[in-house]
């Protein structure tokens, strides 16, 4: 393998497997103010002590995420120099703001709702658990712009040596791209919390420990996740994919293996895309669903990748492919197991339906692939771009660092995560053995 793709690998190793953490943080930051909630209006010590529970973990997946996070910033200057070069006039604004302002928020009330229960009271321990939701979500908010100016570059001039330079820090924030990529991936995160909390309810309720709590755990899961799953698809979903085919165009006829352009064109659910005929083969398709998706319109013409240059292609289309339609396919069938938990909590079986309950343990692990997949689906779509229409990935890579040295590093990075892992899997493991305070 050349640098290029070496340097490629590990930043996409390492960012994978630090989005394990934020996703969790930032879905568990909602229901924590739920639950805090639930307290403070029902005066009932029982939801206090759920939060408490929650709170342990919370933090131990905070730290992880903050352990694993910080490399990334540092690889910008080590592995794609002369990206950071030409656009850190740019994506600094945002970087820099999501540490001074968003990180800074959480982790200091973060401390406050951990240990200062006693001294605030409920209120204050309430605006505490709020201000790190707030906190984590605009950490979300100020990455997200990042990326979305990535994929959609507004507000900026070419100075005299080609470096980019900031002409609108508005523009930048108010990017058309960045509302709905910002929300999908917020509701993802909040899909993500609810199962663990759900599993981790439907655990104890199983094995017959804190029942009660499991209870409540379940309760609110299954209540935030029948509704984040719903909006996951519509309006978020629906509304970033009107960006791509807006904005790019080769990306969604990737994304769709629709190799030919056509009017009324049928809508993909399984195939194998073959690259090198130009063609899907075994599809099973639903006809003119693309079109109408894309433009409401039963027979409008969808563009396929015949319509554009190989040059504009994304660079690995049967990856692109395959990650946008496990993103899919599990997104519906998270719609299908929030449903059937809603109906049972509706009803009133929920709590002794064993088959429901381990559905739901079972099913925890699965929101992080579906949230790994998505980040695929737009960071491969991207490609062959860095900054779409501006600078090429093979662009902007360090040019002094060879494929040795990135490799290198790369095996390091995978055996310090590799013991991050199973540390935090320990420590996530005992929080769940000692469970909720005792009533």
């Amino acid at each position: 393998m050349d640098a290029l793709t070496i340097h490629r690998l590990h930043f996409a190793f390492t960012v994978t497997f630090h989005y394990i953490f934020p996703q969790l943080t930032m879905g568990l930051a909602l229901l924590l103010v739920v639950l805090k909630t639930m307290a403070l209006r029902t005066g009932d010590e029982h939801y206090h002590r759920a939060a408490r529970f929650w709170a342990r973990i919370f933090a131990i997946n905070f730290a992880m995420g903050v352990v694993t996070g910080i490399p990334m910033e540092f690889q910008f200057g080590t592995n794609w120099a002369r990206f950071s070069k030409s656009a850190g006039g740019v994506i600094g604004q945002t970087l820099a703001m999501e540490g001074v302002f968003s990180f800074f928020l959480e982790s200091s009330f973060l401390g406050l709702f951990l240990f200062g229960e006693k001294k605030l009271g409920p209120k204050a321990h309430w605006v505490a658990g709020f201000l790190v939701f707030l906190g984590s979500w605009l950490s979300g908010f100020f990455i997200v712009a990042t990326d979305a100016w990535m994929q959609h570059p507004v507000g900026y001039a070419l100075g005299p040596h080609d470096e980019i330079l900031l002409t609108s820090f508005w523009a930048l924030l108010l990017n058309p791209w960045l509302l709905w990529q910002y929300l999908h991936n917020m509701i993802g995160a909040v899909v993500t919390g609810a199962f663990v909390m759900a599993a981790v309810g439907a655990f104890y309720l199983l094995v017959g420990r804190a029942e009660p709590y499991g209870r409540t755990f379940v309760r609110v899961g299954v209540m935030a996740g029948i509704v984040a799953t719903v909006l996951m698809l519509f309006p978020t979903g629906d509304q970033q994919g009107k960006n791509i085919a807006l904005k790019q165009p080769p990306t969604l006829a990737a994304m769709e293996g629709l190799f030919q352009s056509e009017a009324g064109a049928p809508l993909a659910l399984i195939g194998q895309p073959d690259v090198e005929n130009h063609r899907l083969d075994n599809p099973l398709v639903v006809p003119r669903a693309l079109s109408f998706l894309t433009y409401q319109r039963w027979k409008a013409e969808v563009k396929g990748l015949d319509a554009f240059p190989p040059g504009l292609w994304p660079d690995n289309i049967p990856l692109l492919y395959f990650s946008y339609h496990i993103m899919v396919g599990l997104g519906t069938i998270f719609i299908a197991v929030m449903t059937l938990a809603a109906i049972g909590l509706w009803r009133g079986w929920l709590f002794v339906q064993r088959k429901v309950l381990w559905l739901l343990m079972l099913s925890a692990p699965f929101p992080y692939i579906a949230n790994t997949a998505g980040w695929i689906t737009a960071e491969a779509g991207r490609q062959p771009w860095l900054i779409y229409g501006l600078m090429r990935t093979h662009a902007g890579v360090s040019p002094h660092v060879s494929a040795g040295n990135a490799l290198f590093t790369l095996i390091g990075f995978m055996g310090m995560y590799a013991v991050l892992a199973m540390l935090f899997l320990l420590l996530v493991y005992q929080e769940i053995e000692r469970g909720p305070e005792a009533a």
